[in-house]
């Protein structure tokens, strides 16, 4: 989820949006601080500011109040909230055991609300169909029995080779009924891609579809299982979901048959930093980082982001576009916790045409819409007109990540939405699958300036530093947190000494997280992400990160997408190209090419000029979206791919020979 905002913000310093008073007393993160202010300490003065640095300043008084106000049920207590601060190694909540699942499923034991839909599954026929909460505890309580009785117990490790459908969300809380630990990747996953995720867990248990739809047709996936099943020899079961419509394969069980009866769930009470999930880095570089997040600090870590800064409760549906295989899905299943309605979308972004999120949008009420910036520019190209065209009268909140959401994109949204009497909240998010939540972004009191995210999260000790470690406000430095997060990895997997974890968030600052992204925190606190600082752009000392070159460039109507490489060459040189890869009809001569270095020059700086612009036939992403700039880098440099890049994280591998035969021609004329 990194990099959600664009380098550069607008110049004038007059809001976006500006939340009304009403809005503002109605939030629940008012109603949170003023209760915070009477029973633990918190400022009652001072808004979002003061209590942002109440929660930093005394991390134990916030977090034990965020666990009362969301009232988590703790069935044995806590000895202290936190034991330890140093990072890694902070041990939150000791004493206390807890139950994610229990959590999620406690409106179905609202009468008033059981029969309430707590999720509503659209596919590309755009027909929403619900799934009630007695229903959904229902099935969790059947298949955790079930699951039990084919020996499954706390710690091992439950796998879902599954899409976005009911079917994944009842898998994932079942196996956390049983205190077991789930793991999932997408089916548009590769076998190889999957193989190197679920290999180093060693699921017992495998839940597969037959197959998916996506883009209107339908992409078999039986082969793919087949070798699964081969490949994973830990796997003592095999649950077969029928999604389009085959029989079970031999030795399999039919998901129907696993989920039938009324069996009440039995929530097992483990530990609070007990294993809820792995996640995994993209593994563009090696095989993907598993990282391990625990019950507890999911709960307390997602009851803040979800219930105060997303400001969700019952009456609330939560629509945010994404896939099993990244860590929105996870975060999207805990809009469960606060009661809201989960809406889930199994289908091409863009079928049967652009408009095709704000379609579901509208026919799922949604009132939360999470999507990605390049999903919103897209629409912005494509003349989509979205409140327009669409009902979209009960959405209060459009928020976006995954890549840099350009000034163009604050301003198209926020007229879109006005033009209609709407007023839209905008709310650009960063933060990572390392901690499966957000570092800053989403504030239902403060105003939204263009090109940047609203302020650092609550209990998030968000900062930005130079190379010596201290602190920054106004210039760019390395994003890091300087006290810990409950939600953070309480290790990687097959990682026994702790040695890969230090190494990947540790090195540069011993006992600081150092995350990997240039920032900006801003006089007024809000926060501008600038890309990865391992592929930020320095030329003659200064730097800029990458997101700024894209957000000018891909102002272009010839322009689809981009990407920028600085490489540091044996000469003592610096060469940066630029590759684009062009609009359908576009043609990259020299006028265009012209266009594109006028552009950086005047909106960027003239040492960011790039040497060379190039026309590719693709720019490669990893399999969750993101542009793979540090591979491509170690290509141009004459990496050979299978040692630049994990293959099976990548989108499209043949769009890497492109990279790599022009690093072969290179380095051939350069010897010439």
């Amino acid at each position: 989820m990194t990099s959600a905002t664009p380098a550069t913000s607008d110049a004038n310093p007059a809001p976006l949006w500006q939340p009304g008073a009403e809005r503002i007393a109605s939030a629940r993160i008012s109603r949170f601080q003023a209760w915070a202010a009477e029973r633990h300490g918190a400022p009652a003065e001072g808004g979002y500011p003061a209590l942002h640095r109440w929660s930093v300043e005394d991390l134990e008084s916030f977090w034990r109040a965020v666990a009362d106000w969301f009232e988590v049920r703790f069935s044995s207590p806590y000895e202290t909230v936190l034991a330890d601060r140093e990072m890694p190694g902070a041990r939150w909540f000791p004493g206390a055991a807890l139950n994610y699942a229990e959590h999620a499923l406690r409106t179905a034991e609202e009468p008033a609300r059981a029969q309430e839909p707590a999720l509503l599954h659209v596919d590309e026929t755009h027909q929403p169909a619900p799934v009630s909460w007695a229903e959904l505890r229902r099935q969790v309580g059947a298949l955790a029995a079930r699951l039990r009785a084919l020996g499954v117990r706390p710690g091992d490790r439950v796998s879902g080779y599954l899409p976005n459908i009911p079917q994944a969300v009842t898998a994932l809380l079942a196996t956390a009924a049983v205190g077991a630990v789930w793991t999932s990747c997408a089916p548009d996953f590769g076998a190889r891609s999957v193989l190197d995720r679920f290999q180093q867990v060693e699921p017992v248990v495998l839940f597969t579809v037959d197959g998916y739809r996506y883009g209107g047709k339908e992409h078999d996936r039986t082969g793919t299982v087949a070798e699964l099943r081969r490949e994973l020899p830990s796997l003592r079961a095999v649950i077969h979901v029928p999604l389009l419509g085959a029989a079970a394969p031999e030795g399999a069980l039919e998901w129907s048959d696993v989920t039938a009866g009324d069996a009440e769930p039995v929530f097992e009470q483990v530990p609070f930093d007990h294993p809820l999930w792995v996640l995994y880095s993209s593994g563009t570089t090696g095989l993907p980082k598993a990282i391990v997040q625990s019950q507890g600090g999911i709960l307390l870590e997602h009851f803040k982001q979800l219930g105060l800064h997303n400001d969700l409760g019952p009456g609330d549906r939560l629509f945010w576009y994404t896939s099993t295989g990244w860590m929105m899905w996870n975060f999207l299943v805990s809009g469960l916790l606060t009661g809201t309605t989960v809406v889930l979308y199994d289908g091409s972004p863009g079928h049967p045409d652009t408009g095709a999120q704000w379609r579901v949008a509208a026919d799922t009420k949604a009132t939360v819409f999470g999507t990605s910036a390049a999903y919103v520019m897209a629409c912005r190209k494509a003349d989509v007109h979205p409140a327009a065209d669409y009902d979209l009268s009960r959405v209060t909140c459009v928020a976006t990540t995954g890549s840099p959401l350009p000034p163009d994109g604050f301003r198209w949204l926020h007229d879109e939405f006005a033009d209609a009497g709407q007023d839209l909240w905008i709310a650009s998010v960063s933060g990572g699958t390392d901690v499966c939540s957000c570092f800053a972004g989403a504030v239902p009191t403060l105003p939204v300036h263009i090109g940047e995210l609203q302020a650092a999260c609550l209990g998030t000790d968000l900062q930005s530093w130079d190379p010596q470690g201290k602190p920054l406000i106004g210039e760019v430095g390395e994003l890091v947190v300087a006290n810990p997060m409950p939600s953070m990895p309480i290790r990687f997997w097959n990682d026994p000494d702790g040695s890969r974890y230090r190494d990947s968030y540790f090195e540069m600052f011993p006992g600081v997280w150092r995350h990997g992204d240039w920032i900006t925190v801003t006089e007024r606190g809000s926060v501008v992400i600038h890309g990865r600082s391992d592929s930020t752009l320095n030329r003659q000392g200064v730097r800029m990160g990458s997101a700024d070159i894209y957000e000018a460039v891909e102002r272009l109507p010839e322009i689809k997408e981009s990407l920028v490489i600085g490489l540091e060459e044996a000469d003592g040189g610096y060469w940066m190209p630029l590759f684009v890869h062009l609009a359908p009809g576009a043609t990259l001569d020299d006028a265009l090419r012209a266009r594109i270095k006028q552009t950086i020059r005047e909106q960027l700086s003239p040492r960011h000029v790039p040497d060379d612009v190039i026309e590719a036939p693709g720019i490669p992403h990893t399999l969750t979206g993101k542009r793979i700039e540090v591979p491509v880098k170690r290509l141009l440099q004459g990496t050979p791919v299978d040692k630049a890049v994990n293959p099976g994280s990548v989108d499209n591998l043949e769009l890497l020979r492109f990279y790599e035969d022009l690093a072969r021609t290179r380095r051939s004329q350069n010897r010439g």
